[in-house]
């Protein structure tokens, strides 16, 4: 079919630029009919009288991405970021995006009210915490061997611990000083504060020989009524186990029965005091040498 000449009366078959016009879409824009037109490059597009008239509007978009009330920002500078190319595609404004490179080298797709009120500025390298030059750093017990990468927005560094163990650690966790160990400093602090021997704890047992809990309803540690039988069982927990110790009619038998096996308890503690009383007493002493 022939070219029609475009005449003031838009008709089916009529050819603007890359467009050939169709049907009419049925809608209405400033009053003007819209037309359905189909673009040389294969996609169909919606375009009112009156710019098929002026002939603003010569293809779909494929080849002319900037559109008549457009603003073109090729070239211009928004921020860090110079605006190079209109990308065709829009937001939910309606706002075109357009394609920048950044200061730092990064490139981005921004839409351009945007770019325009400044809440755009850079590919994201400004809202980016700067990588720190921590290779080779100490921080407590861990010294930085490598970069590993970013998760969640933090930078993060490999770090080889004291105690022989690597972890990964977060940079503002280094910086802030709260991460100083892989985790041994905080175990080593438990074992402490229980004095762990032989995966029993000194402290828990002065407790037992010397404290009544308040949820003890027999008023004595490992002694407890039985519902179902009306009786009074007895046990006791040594290095990790418990073992079982009987059921009573009488309150003071299961009492007798687990004062019988705290004997381990003291022979225990007796151990203990013993072989470390004299590291703790030097060791305290050290600590209140004047410096």
């Amino acid at each position: 079919m022939a070219a029609k000449t475009v005449s003031k009366k838009i008709e089916p078959g009529d050819r603007i630029g890359h467009l050939t016009v169709m049907n009419d879409s049925g809608e209405r824009k400033n009053g003007y009919i819209v037309w359905n037109c189909l673009c040389d490059c294969g996609n169909t597009t919606k375009v009112n009288k009156r710019k098929l008239e002026r002939g603003t509007v010569t293809d779909c978009g494929c080849i002319t991405k900037i559109h008549p009330g457009q603003r073109d920002a090729t070239g211009q500078k928004f921020g860090l970021l110079t605006a190079q190319y209109c990308t065709g595609k829009k937001d939910s404004y309606g706002s075109y995006y357009w394609h920048c490179v950044c200061d730092c080298g990064g490139e981005v797709d921004a839409p351009l009210h945007q770019l325009q009120a400044g809440y755009r500025k850079s590919c994201g390298c400004l809202s980016k915490p700067a990588r720190k030059a921590f290779v080779g750093q100490r921080f407590g017990k861990l010294v930085v061997t490598g970069y590993a990468g970013k998760e969640n927005g933090m930078h993060q560094w490999t770090c080889l611990c004291d105690c022989g163990r690597e972890t990964v650690v977060g940079q503002s966790l280094l910086q802030s000083g709260k991460t100083k160990s892989c985790g041994c400093m905080r175990a080593e602090a438990a074992r402490d504060s229980l004095k762990l021997v032989d995966g029993t704890s000194v402290k828990m047992l002065e407790r037992n020989t010397e404290k009544r809990y308040s949820t003890n309803t027999s008023g004595r540690t490992g002694v407890y009524p039985q519902r179902k039988t009306g009786r009074w069982a007895s046990q006791i927990v040594f290095k990790g186990k418990t073992y079982y110790l009987g059921s009573y009619e009488k309150k003071q038998d299961a009492v007798k029965a687990r004062e019988k096996a705290e004997e381990m308890y003291a022979e225990f503690l007796e151990n203990y005091y013993r072989e470390h009383a004299a590291e703790e007493s030097t060791a305290a002493g050290s600590m209140s040498d004047p410096v």
